[in-house]
Parts: C-alpha cells; structure tokens; sequence
C-alpha cells in the first residue's frame, strides 16, 4: 500500500510541475481561464473558444482541449512551430496569422486561415481579434523583428480586452494601448527588451493584469520579480501574476 502510495504522490508530482496552475478571470458570459504552457504559449479558454497562442512543444499540450483558434505571432520556431501543429488536432481550428506566417505553413493549415497585417481586425467565432505591430527598436530592416512582419494581437472576450505582445520592444504603439485588462507581455535580451523597459511600458498602459513571459533569453531568464516591483513600485494597483513558464 506504501509502495503505491508513493508511485501515486510521484506522478502526482510530475503532472503538477509539468505547467504551472491555471488562472480564472473574471468576464462576461464565462471565466478566462488562462493556461501558460511555456516561454511564448499559452492557452486561452472563454465560452467554449479555446485559442492557442503560438503552440510551441506537442507534449505540453496532453490532455488540454482541442483548439478552435490559433493564433500565430511570427516565424521564429518558437512561434511558429509545425513539429507542434503537426502534433496536436487542429483541423476544427481557425488559424489568425500575418502574411509572412502563412507563407510559411504547409498547405494542410491553409483551409481555414486568415491574415491580418499590422492595424487590421476581424471577427473569428464571433471574437474580435486585432493585429498590432511588434518589432525591435531602432527600426531597421534586417533586425530580428522588423515592424509589419509580426503580429501583437489585442482579443475581445466578453468585457475584457487581452493583449498578446509578440516579439516586441517598448515601441509607442504598445505604449499607446488603451482599456487592456489583460496584457502578456515579453522580456528576454538580446531578442526583445529588458525588465526596465517592458516596465516603463507597462505603467504607461497600465493593464490591471500583467504577466511577464517569453523571458528566458541569452543570459538565462530574466528577473521577473524585480520587473514585478518596479511596475508596483510606478502602480501599485497593476496586478503582476508571476507564473513559471519554464518549469524551473
């Protein structure tokens, strides 16, 4: 009996550490459930949509439910990965992508794909979903983010408006945003920007929640605490909800 018990606790223990706990948020019509699933991905569930956001690692995905939107923020692998789309069962799924995505995806993700360029919006299963730019500053052509390649995305669901950075800096248009009630926002050298500025962004559109992913960069993982306290320190009415991305 001691001998299953302990096998019982050990699995229990890998499956719990295998993604952090979900969050549940408060909206209209249905909670958001929020799934960080690892760096970049996350999975967002609302009112029987569940939207996957950049699927990066099929194991990850074992027992979450089947997407019906996914959303794709730009062609690096850990965005855009076809090991994983491969892997998971998307064929009831909507893809939202920009153009240089598309280009890249083998026709058998093609039937039921839209684009969106930088300042366009449409309505996928009744969710309105906007395209934002995110690229690295100073703007020049062969950084590894130029402006209008990639995706930010703002979604609607319900009463809440969530925000998806991509792969961004501090730019002016993220700076400029305006009613976000959730924002996922990245942090990792030398690809993106540093705690500093993701925070120095953060208290100029003051989301109500913030969460720091996408921070593991060159130098190993960005400090997310810090960040969480010079955001507080700016506001401290800004909810940062650490969670642990990389299953440290």
């Amino acid at each position: 009996m001691k001998t299953l018990l302990a096998l019982f606790l050990t699995l229990s223990t890998i499956v719990s550490q295998a993604q952090p706990t979900a969050d549940l948020i408060r909206a209209r019509h249905s909670d958001i459930r929020v799934q960080p699933v690892g760096h970049g991905s996350l999975i967002l569930e609302w009112n029987s949509e569940v939207i996957y956001v950049d699927p990066y690692g099929a194991d990850k995905y074992t027992g979450q439910k089947d997407p019906t939107i996914i959303l794709i923020t730009d062609i690096h692998g850990d965005h855009l990965n076809i090991e994983t789309l491969e892997a998971i069962n998307s064929k009831n799924a909507k893809f939202i992508v920009p153009q240089a995505v598309k280009d890249k995806l083998p026709e058998t993700f093609q039937k039921n794909l839209f684009t969106l360029a930088n300042g366009e919006a449409r309505k996928v299963n009744d969710i309105s979903i906007s395209a934002i730019p995110m690229y690295n500053l100073p703007e020049m052509e062969d950084s590894r983010h130029p402006k209008g390649r990639g995706n930010g995305y703002i979604i609607d669901l319900g009463d809440k408006k969530v925000y998806i950075s991509g792969d961004t800096e501090d730019i002016a248009e993220m700076r400029a945003l305006e009613g976000i009630d959730v924002a996922f926002v990245c942090m990792n050298l030398p690809y993106t920007m540093n705690i500093n500025q993701a925070a120095s962004a953060v208290l100029d559109f003051k989301p109500k929640i913030i969460y720091p992913f996408h921070y593991r960069g060159q130098g190993g993982l960005a400090d997310t605490e810090q960040f969480k306290k010079i955001v507080n320190e700016g506001d401290s009415a800004i909810d940062v909800r650490l969670r642990d991305w990389y299953n440290q």
